[in-house]
């Protein structure tokens, strides 16, 4: 199973050669992680991550939704169940699971970042197997015990330079302040994730628009409603966020007058809305966030697309995101024209848009992005961060966006150790397009150079504000 070093590079001799080079200037920056979704409780315990299963299977949805397509439950992976029902505990039996349909990841990105972890992290180069899966086991869960496998002592050897976490707008951050107090001097960012007190269909709204509205002391009018997130998005900012993170059905947008936002509010309060008020409503806080960003500076992130909890028997069971999200055909056009007549040609607002719609790349995202000063293009997201989605990214919108109304790469995982796994995937990919334009006459060699750089780095810093 050793990792082929040329792996995702071009197989054309000079293509190759163009980059290997650029891939070895790259290949040790450090990594920026700015939207992801590990825990920043694992930094603020520095605890030991407790068997292999805890760290590859349990939170990865990568894994077990390729498991539970083929059959397998997720209770028999130790996929936590809502409603407390039994579930496996025992780390040796998932992990002989996954060794038994490891065969189902061939092909797929989720080998690529599990081989990378089994290499890079704890040295091993055979392939997961049934024959091997319990001796594999033994042997990561005894470095498991080690000091140097704690969540900072990776993170430092990752050469992770900053990570955002994503965090609810009712969360009280008590995690990033024990990082800060503990004199760490790891960045975990936290980033304001408002969807709770904002999507009127997503269960639990009315409990949580109440605690948004105890925790800020604002009166419940749509004009306290405002008055509150921007109070949390301060809180935020002042415990390290620079972002805000907005996963919504479509991308629709709407710029109502106050008076009938008022009362769209006070429908949605009172949950008298219908489906077609609520979408209304979600469109409306998306323009509203977009001018508190202009006013505060936080970069604002907008994740459409994903028709989320498809499965239903395995929401009631085990809750959001067990794998059950799909992507859905998205409108950007005209859904962001009320967003973007209002903060669209204002270059000091970063808007950065992810899509689960490829068919809008070059038809809508890369035209908006390309046009638009304040809309910047975030990387495949998803079910596209493989080296094919990434090639048909670069392919789809760099002859209208550039490369410089693009973010770089964020990882946007839950599985800590595909963190660096990621990164390299992306960095090669990204070597192997260059080198290809090198070859095609497209570009000098030192403008790729420059390019690697800033794709892998510079992109993410910036946008970010980082």
């Amino acid at each position: 199973m050793a990792l082929d070093p040329d792996r995702l590079l071009p197989i054309e001799p000079n293509a190759r050669g163009v980059a290997k080079r650029l891939f070895a200037s790259v290949e040790s920056l450090p990594i920026l992680s700015p939207h992801g979704h590990t825990e920043p409780s694992w930094y603020a315990s520095n605890e030991r991550f407790p068997d292999p299963a805890s760290l590859f299977v349990i939170p990865d949805h990568y894994i077990f939704r390729m498991l539970y397509s083929r059959g397998v439950p997720l209770e028999s992976l130790g996929v936590p169940r809502t409603d407390g029902g039994p579930v496996e505990t025992d780390g040796r039996a998932i992990w002989r699971c996954l060794a038994e349909n490891f065969h189902l990841f061939r092909g797929t990105p989720s080998r690529l970042w599990f081989e990378h972890s089994l290499s890079n992290v704890f040295g091993m180069e055979e392939r997961l197997s049934p024959a091997n899966a319990d001796a594999l086991y033994d042997r990561i869960a005894e470095r498991l015990t080690g000091d140097d496998m704690r969540p900072r002592a990776l993170y430092e050897r990752f050469n992770i330079e900053a990570i955002a976490t994503t965090d609810s707008a009712l969360d009280d951050l008590s995690h990033h302040r024990a990082i800060r107090d503990s004199g760490w001097r790891g960045r975990i960012l936290p980033t304001y994730r408002p969807d709770a007190v904002v999507d009127p269909d997503r269960p639990g709204f009315a409990d949580a628009l109440a605690k948004l509205f105890a925790l800020t002391g604002e009166p419940e009018t749509f004009a306290g409603y405002l008055k509150a997130h921007r109070a949390r998005r301060a809180f935020f900012k002042a415990e390290g966020a620079t972002a805000t993170d907005h996963g919504h059905p479509s991308a629709l947008t709407a710029d109502l007058g106050q008076t009938d936002a008022s009362v769209l509010f006070d429908k949605v309060r009172a949950g008298t809305s219908s489906p077609t008020e609520n979408e209304l409503f979600r469109g409306q806080m998306l323009t509203e966030m977009a001018r508190m960003s202009r006013d505060d500076g936080l970069v604002m992130q907008i994740h459409p697309g994903s028709r989320r909890n498809h499965n239903r028997n395995v929401f009631e069971r085990f809750g959001f995101d067990k794998g059950a999200d799909i992507p859905g055909p998205t409108d950007y056009v005209e859904a962001l024209r009320p967003l973007l007549a209002a903060v669209g040609n204002d270059p000091t607002v970063t808007v950065i848009l992810f899509t689960l719609d490829e068919t809008s790349y070059g038809r809508e995202l890369a035209p908006l992005a390309g046009h638009y000063p304040a809309l910047r293009l975030g990387p495949p997201w998803w079910f596209f961060d493989s080296p094919e989605g990434m090639r048909r990214f670069r392919e789809a919108v760099t002859e209208t966006a550039g490369f410089y109304n693009t973010v770089g790469f964020n990882d946007d995982t839950r599985a800590f150790l595909s963190i660096p796994a990621r990164h390299d995937m992306a960095r090669r990919v990204d070597c192997a397009f260059l080198a290809r334009l090198v070859c095609d006459g497209r570009l000098d060699e030192d403008e790729a150079h420059d390019l690697a750089h800033d794709l892998a780095y510079r992109l993410a810093k910036e946008a970010y504000r980082l």
